[in-house]
């Protein structure tokens, strides 16, 4: 459609013109840019049809996103920029925190500056190289995890790529409900929004729903590397800067993503990305809300959540993740479901308990016996027994756990009373 030009006294604005399009003289006429125009007595605008104004909007806003997409890949996807000596030492006073006390960190520290010029002009000159990593293990929520930590000056450089790189350009395309390891969000955060769905699917349905509660077996450990490749390919960023992302995570061998690198664990988020989006977009579930490898959909129809369900396991196989079909269950919401170790179910006034696993309960039990042997061999202080169990019980205010609480307190006057 050609451009035509419509004048009202002093002003001349430019429209196009569809077919079947008619004039009205009512309202102050806006151009293009919806601006209204100023110093006119009588004012023309023109009357679109529904099919016209939906192009046009599609239009205005898919322009503004290029147009924020290329402001950003310029920002955020250039080398020198992403590993500037100012965005190198913001990483450092970052990476350091909570680590001091380390001697490898203490190291690192008494030449701060040197070391980070250092790893500036490798990275620029294309020479920087990984120095490897410590391995250990830890007790996460009750799971064992293998824990793969890279080196001070390795971690300044992931953080320094993730923080000014691949977080703003990957966390873009996230579902908002994509709750775990970004700013904003975390443990707390899935854990108040499964309160929020479970809150409105009262107000709709009532108790009468299920739930699918499903769980990626052994993510981190057998993870595939060509879909996080293609999704870091795609964000357009630097070629190098693709490249050096790639090099950390194939630090780790060719299967899988090491605990302890920030790369890592950004690429841990990214991968079911498009798992997120056909739930989301494609089967249209607005409940639904997962936390790394474990997932949750909300639903009044169990044929629904079976179809979710098939689903799901198509597109694990495709995406190279392997669902835990042990774990992965639908379950009647009249009954309460476990998520994050937290278990949620119906009050007796439609309100949402929220009370800490059985299983949770028990283990701090039995760390108790066992701070009690470590502290009679000299192996623990008693203050520090007294300080984890201040943070276990701090973590159990968010729930309504007040008695399970109580038993461990009760657990712990036995053991320790002198």
């Amino acid at each position: 459609m050609a451009p035509i030009w419509v004048a009202s006294n002093s002003c001349v604005t430019p429209f196009r013109v569809a077919p079947g399009m008619r004039l009205r003289r009512e309202s102050p006429l806006r151009n293009l840019d919806n601006a209204p125009r100023k110093n006119c007595a009588r004012y023309f605008y023109f009357v679109m049809n529904s099919a016209e104004r939906h192009e046009a909007r599609y239009q205005r806003r898919r322009a503004a996103r290029l147009e924020k997409r290329a402001r950003d890949t310029k920002e955020l996807g250039d080398f020198e920029s992403v590993f500037s000596f100012e965005h190198l030492y913001a990483a450092y006073r970052a990476s350091v925190k909570g680590v001091g006390w380390k001697a490898s960190t203490q190291r690192y520290k008494a030449s701060a500056l040197a070391n980070i010029d250092k790893t500036h002009n490798a990275l620029l000159s294309g020479t920087f190289k990984s120095k490897g990593f410590y391995e250990f293990d830890i007790i996460e929520r009750g799971k064992p995890r293998h824990i793969r930590s890279v080196h001070i000056s390795e971690r300044v450089v992931q953080r320094c790529l993730c923080d000014y790189s691949l977080v703003p350009m990957l966390s873009r395309s996230f579902i908002y409900d994509n709750g775990a390891s970004l700013q904003s969000k975390g443990y707390d955060f899935a854990v108040r929004r499964v309160t929020r769905f479970l809150t409105k699917h009262y107000r709709q349905h009532g108790r009468e729903g299920y739930a699918l509660v499903f769980d990626f077996s052994k993510y981190f450990d057998t993870a595939q590397h060509a879909p996080v490749f293609r999704a870091i390919e795609k964000s357009g960023i630097d070629d190098r800067l693709v490249a050096l992302s790639e090099y950390f995570i194939k630090c780790f061998g060719d299967e899988g993503l090491g605990l302890g690198s920030q790369v890592s664990q950004i690429a841990a988020i990214a991968l079911p990305n498009k798992i997120d989006h056909y739930i989301k977009d494609v089967l249209r579930m607005k409940f639904y809300e997962r936390y790394m490898d474990d997932g949750l959909i909300i639903s009044r129809s169990k044929e629904k959540l079976r179809e979710c369900l098939e689903a799901l396991r198509r597109l694990c196989a495709e995406h190279g993740i392997k669902l835990n079909e042990k774990k992965t269950q639908i379950i009647k919401l009249t009954r309460g479901f476990t998520f994050l170790k937290v278990r949620f179910r119906y009050g007796k006034t439609g309100a949402v308990v929220r009370r800490a696993s059985y299983k949770s309960v028990r283990q701090m039990r039995k760390k108790l016996k066992i701070f009690r042997r470590w502290v009679d061999s000299g192996r623990m202080e008693p203050e520090d027994v007294r300080a984890s169990l201040t943070s276990w019980s701090g973590y159990m205010r968010r729930f309504h756990s007040y008695f399970a609480v109580q038993s461990v307190m009760q657990k712990y006057r036995e053991l320790f009373a002198a």
